[in-house]
């Protein structure tokens, strides 16, 4: 059916106009359309400015206006992930800490005998080898040859080293043999060598069992550091084999360790105090563990309303290779934390009072985006060992002993052992000690990714200690304290108590202030969005209904121009192909910068006056004119089909 005028005129007009505003066939038209609708001034201002100069500086002005909101916005977006501290300080009934208290000496060294004999005896032939030591005797220095005679397993697995000079030449003590050094050097005590006195470099050497080749030298500066580190390689290799059962029974029992104990002014026993075994430490014992479900509290400060315990340190049991110095070491730490004594303990010292203070602080980090932190551990892909609370520690150490099983097979004596894994020794792993240090070189470099794995907790109760040192006891007090403490304990020690057998620990709050510090926000949502509206309406003066329009514009309509002319071009090209003519894209002229060809253009509007007077003449033709008059139009007609009689009469006249 023939289309009517109605849609003929309609169809004229767009193919002969430009369609703009957001269905602009073209960037430049939607730009300009924006610039001249846009409630923002400085646009509006570049177009109908007249003058190129005038132009030019609403240009400069413009981008600089847009630039400051860009400065100003992205300051904002990065003050809004800081966060500020307060700290609130309460005074309150506090809970106490747990206190866990072990003797330095882990085992007592008569029990331990029938298992160290061997290697004491080695240790012995090596100082008197190296530096005449002899026990009763006079200071003889042995022949190399008669330690030989012995053999000596100990050595053949770990070889003592004494380096002559920085040639890389060594000097096997046990052999007498020199030989070169091969492999890395590795400095235990220090980054600094006496060049001058190398002759006192001792160390020891480690192979990989696989690779002769393969070795790395340890060198100490003090041959004392040396041989203590030896003789601990081959403990751990010993304590390895011994159950769980029989070495808690080697160590020190409750009533071995605590003499007498009061807290918050009343009297305490070792039902009091919780048993467990630390691998380095043997039998440790912590107080107010609350396994029981039981946790004490004190509502007073001061030393007399804490904890006070006399440790007997009993030195004669002490392992004269194992341990240097003698005392106790404790810890403090929350009920749910574990007590790593070896790497954050307190020592205390023998036949003197150790006063410890406490300031106990509360700590709340903000987790993602803001820190990163961790609330439980469970979002860091490494297995807690560990029966406690996560921790950084907890984290570093378990990530270390599973690297240690993954690469060594076996697992390092200090940590908990992992699922189907068995403690290392050189009977069933013969290469674990060179695995373990290259191991342990990597971790303190920082090569293994423990340090990137694992994260602070974001939560966390810390008490700050200030521990004070007083002689203990008194002359005046020595001979009658004694008398009363070996009488008390007579019947299990079967000996007099010495003084410097006998250790004094009192651990106290120093006041009951609770410390809490938190992490706040420093800016919420609200206050984001009210910053940015400032910094738009101040630049700009920009509203957010003038965002949603700079967002559709130069987002979505741009990206729909872009869009809709490659699909022109696409069709263009494949209708051309279809022909068997050659495509060629669009140029500047072509009827695709119309809008008649833009398809999202559908506009069943009538044509009004004005636009049909903005239509283009037709070629060769006249210029209209005015049309006559249709005479027929002027003939007058009754209003009404029938007419009265009386007025038919007056018509007749």
């Amino acid at each position: 059916a023939p289309a009517g005028p109605g849609k003929k005129i309609t169809a004229r007009l767009k193919r002969t106009l430009p369609v703009r505003g957001p269905q602009a066939p073209t960037l430049s038209e939607l730009m300009r359309w924006y610039c001249l609708n846009t409630n923002t001034h400085g646009c509006r201002r570049i177009v109908v400015s007249r003058g190129r100069l005038r132009r030019l500086l609403w240009i400069v002005l413009t981008l600089s206006a847009v630039g400051l909101i860009l400065w100003q916005c992205a300051e904002l977006l990065m003050n809004y992930y800081s966060a500020s501290v307060s700290v609130t300080v309460q005074f309150q009934k506090l809970p106490f800490p747990a206190v866990t208290i072990c003797n330095i000496n882990p085992y007592k060294y008569s029990a331990m005998k029938e298992y160290l004999s061997e290697l004491d005896k080695e240790t012995k032939k090596a100082l008197e080898t190296f530096y005449g030591f002899s026990e009763g005797k006079s200071k003889v220095r042995r022949s190399v040859d008669d330690w030989n005679s012995t053999g000596s397993d100990f050595f053949q697995h770990i070889p003592l080293l004494k380096v002559e000079d920085f040639s890389r030449t060594a000097t096997d003590l046990h052999t007498g043999q020199k030989r070169k050094i091969e492999g890395s050097v590795f400095h235990k005590d220090s980054s600094i060598v006496n060049s001058g006195d190398s002759n006192n470099i001792i160390g020891f050497q480690l192979c990989d069992a696989n690779n002769s080749s393969d070795c790395a030298l340890y060198t100490f500066s003090s041959g004392v550091n040396a041989i203590q580190e030896w003789y601990k390689l081959h403990y751990m290799n010993i304590m390895a084999q011994i159950p769980l059962e029989t070495k808690e029974k080697l160590s020190y029992s409750a009533d071995d360790l605590l003499l007498t104990c009061f807290f918050d002014g009343l009297s305490c026993d070792k039902r009091h105090f919780t048993r467990f075994h630390h691998p380095l430490h043997g039998n440790c014992y912590t107080f107010n563990s609350g396994e029981n479900g039981t946790i004490l509290s004190t509502s007073t400060g001061g030393s007399e309303y804490g904890l006070q315990v006399v440790l007997y340190i009993d030195e004669a049991e002490y392992n004269p290779f194992l341990v240097t110095s003698s005392g106790a070491k404790i810890i403090v730490h929350d009920q749910n934390e574990y007590p790593f004594i070896e790497d954050i303990g307190t020592e205390i010292e023998p036949a003197a009072a150790t006063s410890i203070g406490m300031h106990f602080t509360r700590s709340r980090k903000l987790s993602k985006p803001y820190s990163d932190c961790t609330e439980t551990g469970a979002d860091i892909p490494v297995e807690n060992l560990y029966n406690k609370s996560y921790s950084l520690q907890i984290c570093l150490h378990s990530c270390f002993q599973k690297a240690m099983v993954d690469s060594c097979g076996c697992a390092q004596y200090a940590q908990p052992l992992p699922a189907g894994a068995e403690y290392c020794n050189y009977k069933k792993n013969p290469n674990w000690m060179y695995c373990y240090y290259r191991l342990h070189e990597k971790f303190v470099k920082e090569q293994l990714g423990c340090q990137q794995i694992c994260k602070d907790a974001c939560s966390f109760k810390e008490w700050a200690l200030t521990t004070s040192i007083a002689q203990w006891p008194s002359i005046v007090s020595e001979d009658w304290m004694l008398r009363v403490l070996s009488w008390d304990k007579g019947q299990k020690l079967n000996k007099k108590l010495n003084k410097t057998d006998l250790a004094n620990l009192m651990v106290f709050y120093k006041d009951l202030n609770e410390r809490f510090i938190s992490e706040n926000p420093a800016n919420t949502l609200v206050i984001l969005l009210s910053n940015f509206g400032g910094q738009l309406g101040l630049w700009m003066s920009c509203s957010v209904v003038c965002v949603i329009e700079i967002v559709e514009v130069f987002f979505i309509d741009s990206l729909s121009i872009v869009l809709r002319r490659q699909w022109q071009k696409a069709k263009k090209w494949w209708r051309n192909r279809q022909q068997g003519s050659p495509g060629k894209a669009p140029q500047a002229g072509d009827p695709e910068r119309q809008g008649h060809d833009n398809p999202v253009c559908i506009d069943e509007d009538l044509p009004t006056f004005t636009t049909a007077l903005r239509l283009p003449l037709p070629q060769n033709s006249p210029l209209p004119r005015t049309p006559p008059p249709n005479y027929s139009t002027l003939r007058l007609e009754t209003a009404f089909t029938e007419q009265l009689p009386d007025t038919l009469e007056l018509d007749r006249h």
